[in-house]
């Protein structure tokens, strides 16, 4: 009997040091629930932390049933330097220590971001620099760091590539670029350390099981929740702003990527770094493929059956007439490439929308 049990123990030990203990900060919410599923099924074992603004326990709770196990989720803030102390510590002490962070948590409105500027560099760029330091309390060098194409402003080529100028328009972008300079000079300051910094494009859609999705607070900030939004009953209209641009039809052109091709793009990160990678890396993160609002308007028509009337409003000031990545280096350095279609995103975005009408509230 004492040998049998010593047997199962050894057995469990040698499954947990089989998988790669992981912080996922802001792992509740779109893409970090997204996330979570295939780093999971990739064999890391995810510790969450989270405040829940921009995310919900239901979603962390959907994740364990699709990924077939649990895993630690504490509710908490990246700038609370004891907790991450101590979760740190507790994952080492309990012999699985953290490898590295996947760090989502942050504040992402636009809008947001230049009426309160102030929180978006408090939470996006001090939050990070105190995470930075509890990870070299804990001596963890490796981090994949949630961007955005919003870094680089204004097109002065298209597509974007990794190379182009860095010139955010607005308090979030600011953010991120801050944030990507923080990364850029601590990577540097010592071997060894390696911070991929992804930069997303447009993700939109949902898991196909229709039990993960984008569940925006009040009015959605971006163009696909609101169009699934309007399909659902929930908005009488969408609101299409500027037919007058330079595009195949006058509206705006941007690179739309699956949120679960996002997600596969972590993992492969993840696993870049752990090949040994080092110093700064940004990666773009999209199709390589422009889609302006009223194809994805029709798109999701034909994909859903749902009619989705709409109104032509004046142009927005900042918005560009379009813009979508080169994708190439995520190929070429990761071995990614985004695979699902815009029909694709739009029949999960739909599966999800017409599930949970009201969310993750249902």
């Amino acid at each position: 009997m004492v040998d049998a049990i010593r047997f199962l123990f050894e057995v469990l030990a040698l499954q947990r040091a089989s998988r790669h203990s992981l912080l996922v900060t802001g792992g509740a919410g779109y893409i970090g629930s997204h996330t979570l599923v295939e780093l999971i099924q990739a064999g890391y074992e995810p510790i969450v932390l989270d405040n829940f603004s921009n995310g919900s326990p239901i979603a962390l709770k959907r994740v364990e049933a699709l990924a077939g196990r649990s895993f630690k989720a504490v509710e908490g803030d990246i700038r609370d330097e004891a907790l991450l102390d101590s979760l740190f510590s507790e994952a080492a002490r309990q012999g699985a220590p953290i490898e590295g962070v996947v760090h989502f948590a942050g504040l992402k409105a636009v809008a947001e971001s230049v009426s309160q500027p102030v929180a978006y560099y408090e939470t996006n760029v001090a939050g990070t620099l105190t995470l930075l330091k509890a990870m070299d309390r804990a001596g963890v060098r490796s981090i994949v760091f949630s961007s955005s194409a919003t870094v680089y402003g204004v097109p002065v080529h298209q597509p974007y590539t990794e190379s182009h100028p860095i010139a955010p328009v607005n308090p979030y972008g600011h953010s991120k670029a801050m944030v990507e300079q923080v990364l850029r000079d601590w990577s540097a300051a010592l071997p060894g350390r390696c911070a991929i910094s992804l930069r997303y494009f447009n993700p939109i859609g949902a898991h196909s099981s229709g039990m993960l999705g984008e569940a925006p607070q009040g009015i959605p900030n971006n163009l696909f929740p609101f169009i699934t939004q309007v399909a659902i009953g929930k908005r009488p209209h969408l609101n299409v702003f500027g037919d007058d641009y330079p595009t195949v039809d006058g509206t705006g052109v941007r690179d739309y990527i699956h949120v679960v091709d996002l997600a596969l793009g972590h993992v492969k990160a993840l696993e870049h770094a752990r090949q040994g990678a080092s110093g700064f890396v940004p990666i773009n993160l999209g199709t390589g493929r422009g889609t302006s609002v009223l194809e994805l308007v029709q798109t999701f028509r034909a994909t859903s059956g749902k009619e989705i009337p709409y109104q032509l409003q004046p142009r927005r000031p900042g918005d560009i007439a379009e813009c979508w990545a080169d994708p190439s280096a995520a190929e070429s350095l990761l071995g990614w490439k985004a695979t699902r279609t815009i029909e694709d995103m739009c029949a999960d975005g739909w599966r999800w929308q017409s599930q949970n009408p009201n969310g993750y509230e249902d």
